[in-house]
């Protein structure tokens, strides 16, 4: 009995590596060069979707320490007084106010010190 080499679906699952591969550079377009491309791109966009949450998370906490030292208050400060204060506002809401509402971030600052026991400013 003759050996059956399975070429339609070779050639299937080829061309949609080959389709998934379009617009990678250099000899991309050879199979097995596609494939290992893929394959790492593939792992980098996996790990990058979690790397992206940490990106903006600190991207968050630079923007709100800024305002609050020209505040006249620490971020570890500010978001201790926060607390204490009962207010629950999440860093990207935060960073939020800090660049776009001004007034209603001086006075989150306001009420961290009150909270704290510093003297307002």
């Amino acid at each position: 009995m003759p050996r059956a080499k399975g070429g339609p679906k070779t050639r299937r699952r080829h061309k949609r590596q080959l389709k998934l591969a379009s617009g990678f550079v250099g000899g991309r377009k050879l199979y097995r060069q596609a494939r290992s491309t893929l394959e790492k791109g593939l792992t980098y966009a996996y790990r990058d979707r979690k790397q992206k949450k940490r990106d903006y998370r600190t991207l968050w906490i630079a923007r709100i320490n800024a305002l609050a030292r020209e505040s006249g208050i620490s971020y570890s400060s500010l978001m201790n007084g926060l607390k204490k204060a009962g207010v629950e506002v999440d860093r990207k809401m935060l960073a939020k106010l800090a660049q776009e509402r001004d007034g209603l971030f001086t006075e989150l600052v306001r009420t961290a010190k009150s909270a704290l026991g510093l003297q307002a400013a």
